[in-house]
């Protein structure tokens, strides 16, 4: 289900984090779902629970799962996250795109990439 990078520099949690939000917006887990417990989850991913925790947490801050108390974690039934992903993805391609431009590449060479991936 998930695989973490132990040389990416950001913590365990919010790759977790991450790798959760992105299998929720892909369709790899639909709303209703139910996460894996977080010391299933911590002994699968060979972390400590509290890191799932932490994760589990931010993700149901942001309204992409909701903590039932006695049942577990669930993807949220509600549209709400869908517009937080909206939002943090339009940031994060705005800040690839600033990098790129950094980068010397010209407008044209961009549009070229960005047009040959919405093609596949």
């Amino acid at each position: 289900m998930i695989v973490l990078d132990y040389r990416d520099k950001r913590p365990l949690n919010e790759q977790v984090a991450e790798k959760l939000m992105n299998l929720i917006a892909q369709g790899g887990l639909s709303p209703g779902d139910k996460l894996p417990s977080v010391r299933n989850m911590a002994v699968d991913l060979s972390i400590n629970p509290n890191t799932v925790q932490r994760a589990y947490a931010a993700l149901e801050e942001k309204g992409y799962i909701v903590s039932v108390t006695g049942r577990g974690n669930f993807v949220s039934e509600e549209e709400s996250w869908r517009k937080n992903l909206r939002s943090e993805m339009i940031s994060e391609f705005e800040s690839v795109t600033r990098r790129v431009m950094t980068a010397g590449i010209g407008k044209e060479e961009a549009l070229e990439c960005v047009s040959r991936i919405y093609e596949e």
